[in-house]
């Protein structure tokens, strides 16, 4: 178990971003980053992703036409991760994970495997790790930029992005950082978790 309780996240020290606007900031700000690490902690075990052909397979139930168009991806992937070694932009991501894997996060590994390969740097955590953290309700979905700013990313009950909340003050997006640098360090690198928990899984059902 990961033996450090989570900071807080006040809203009322945040401000609150459609889910266009922020987008939009996200993007501007990731534009921007030189020689800056960035953190992304993915908690909920269902998105309802928007314009994803790969999800639309899930949805109905093709996987292997799901995994055909991760494959596609490629050199779009080599693009970004040329782009962000160019920067010096590294980007960490921590995938906590509940057993048995929902469709969606069993769909979504073989999508992060693939990043993974690309030089995105993925990791996984078992929900065990985190339940002392978890005490008073579910790890927040962040993303954290160049370690400065914080956005606890909203989703509705069913999944469906919902915007954000953005912190910029150091006192509330520090201690998250330092959390989410000790989580990645507890996790597991994605390739060999993939070939022990996921490879050998049968096709998900539609999701």
């Amino acid at each position: 178990m990961l033996d450090v309780h989570a900071p807080a996240l006040p809203v009322e020290r945040g401000r609150r971003l459609e889910n266009e606007e922020y987008l939009q900031d996200f993007r501007a700000r990731d534009a921007t980053i030189r020689n800056g690490n960035s953190w992304k902690l993915e908690r909920l075990q269902h998105f309802e992703e928007v314009g994803s052909p790969s999800r639309d397979a899930l949805r109905r139930g093709d996987w292997s036409m799901a995994l055909r168009l991760f494959e596609e991806e490629r050199d779009n992937l080599r693009g970004i991760q040329a782009d962000e070694e160019a920067r010096g932009s590294v980007f960490h991501r921590v995938r906590v994970v509940e057993n048995p894997l929902t469709p969606y996060v069993q769909w979504e590994l073989h999508s992060l495997r693939i990043s993974a390969e690309h030089g995105e740097r993925v990791r996984i955590l078992p929900a065990e790790a985190v339940a002392t953290a978890e005490n008073d309700g579910p790890l927040p979905e962040l993303t954290i930029q160049d370690d400065k700013v914080l956005f606890h990313v909203l989703y509705t009950d069913t999944g469906v992005p919902d915007g954000a909340i953005r912190f910029t003050d150091p006192a509330v997006v520090e201690p998250w950082t330092a959390y989410l640098r000790a989580t990645y360090a507890a996790a597991e690198d994605i390739a060999t978790y993939f070939e022990r928990a996921v490879a050998p899984l049968p096709p998900p059902p539609a999701a």
